[in-house]
Order: C-alpha cells, then sequence, then structure tokens
C-alpha cells in the first residue's frame, strides 16, 4: 500500500540506513557524514534529525529496537525498520530514480531576476560563483579519489558524488559561456528596456 507520508532526502536517509541496520540517531549522523552522504542530505543540525525520526516513528515506518547505554555516553534509543517503512523506501527509490522533478533550487530563481540588476553586477557575482565551483570541483574529485582503510570506495557507494559532480561541471561551462558574453557585451540590458517589456506584456494579458 503507497505511504501517505512525505519524502525527504533525510527521511530517505533514515529508512536507508535503518534498512541495512537497528541505528540510534546519533549514529545515523556519524555514518552519514562518514562516508559523504552528507554532500546530499543535509544533516548539519541534529534537531532536524530527531524530529524526522519521531514524525517517522510516528507514522509507523520505523519502530523502537531497543535502548542501551555505556558509561561515555548517555541512554540512547536505537531504531529499525517496519515492513510499512521497507515498502515506502522501496516506493519513494522507484518514483526518485525514475521520474525527473523540478525541485524549484534558489540558482535558476535569482537569475530570473538578473534583469533587474546591471550587467556588471551579474557579471561580478557569476565571476566569484564560477571560482566557487572550480574549487567545489576540485573537492568532488577528492572525494571520487579517496579511500577508506587503505581501500577504494566501491563506484556504487559514490554516485551520487559522481553525479554532482556532472551537474557540478555543466553549470561551470555554463557560467564561463554566460560571463564571457557578459564581458564582450553580447549579451546586455538595460533595467529600463526590461521594465517596458514587462509593461507591454501586462497590457497585452489585459482582456479587451
Amino acid at each position: 500500500m503507497p505511504t501517505t507520508f512525505r519524502r525527504s532526502p533525510l527521511a530517505l536517509a533514515v529508512l536507508g540506513l535503518l534498512e541495512a541496520t537497528p541505528l540510534h540517531p546519533y549514529g545515523m549522523q556519524q555514518l552519514i557524514k562518514q562516508w559523504g552522504k552528507d554532500e546530499v542530505i543535509n544533516v548539519g543540525q541534529r534537531a532536524s534529525l530527531y524530529k524526522m525520526i519521531t514524525r517517522l516513528h510516528e507514522a509507523g515506518l520505523i519502530a523502537v529496537e531497543g535502548t542501551g547505554r555505556d558509561q561515555q555516553y548517555p541512554e540512547r534509543t536505537t531504531y529499525r525498520t517496519t515492513d510499512a517503512g521497507r515498502a515506502a523506501l522501496e516506493q519513494w527509490m522507484g518514483e526518485i530514480l525514475s521520474t525527473p522533478r523540478n525541485e524549484f533550487p534558489e540558482f535558476p530563481a535569482a537569475l530570473s531576476f538578473a534583469p533587474g540588476f546591471t550587467p556588471g553586477f551579474v557579471r561580478e557575482q557569476l565571476t566569484r560563483r564560477r571560482e566557487r565551483l572550480v574549487q567545489r570541483l576540485a573537492e568532488l574529485d577528492a572525494a571520487l579519489g579517496s579511500e577508506v582503510a587503505g581501500m577504494p570506495i566501491p563506484r556504487v557507494s559514490m554516485l551520487e558524488t559522481e553525479y554532482v559532480r556532472a551537474v557540478t561541471e555543466a553549470e561551470l561551462r555554463w557560467v564561463d559561456s554566460v560571463v564571457a558574453e557578459l564581458e564582450s557585451g553580447s549579451l546586455s540590458w538595460r533595467r529600463k528596456d526590461f521594465e517596458e517589456f514587462q509593461a507591454a506584456v501586462e497590457r497585452a494579458r489585459r482582456p479587451g
């Protein structure tokens, strides 16, 4: 039966980790970071992870496996997936892997308002973005070449990093092309011209 729980990268990560083995929240957070999955899953705030675990538990997708403690740490609750959780995980994986989705990232939203600023301002900001993209590519290349215990990481465990690198590289090429056009003047605009264009569009939309 399909789940009505609203999926998210964090919910997917929790179910995916617990499908492999029962874990407590701190262990989940550490594994995500150790495996480099924090490149695509935001676990910076542990409070968000605890809230997600609570929601998944209330929805019946995970269950308490037990509690335990040792001399160094306070009592910790360990969780496992339920049958409903495993079904939800499979459903989500099928939907996400098979179906592209418009996720409304910030960068395209900001680009849509570029005409409200000068070409010089936009060029300056994109040039800064280019520098950061180059640095990001270097970091991703280092991650792809990393080892654990002297052994290469299996490629299947790095597919998300490969994807992020491919997207970053494509973005860098696009930013380079736009910056070059802004520098040559082949791409330019005046805010007044854009405002006049907007006004013309509004007039055309009016009935009659």
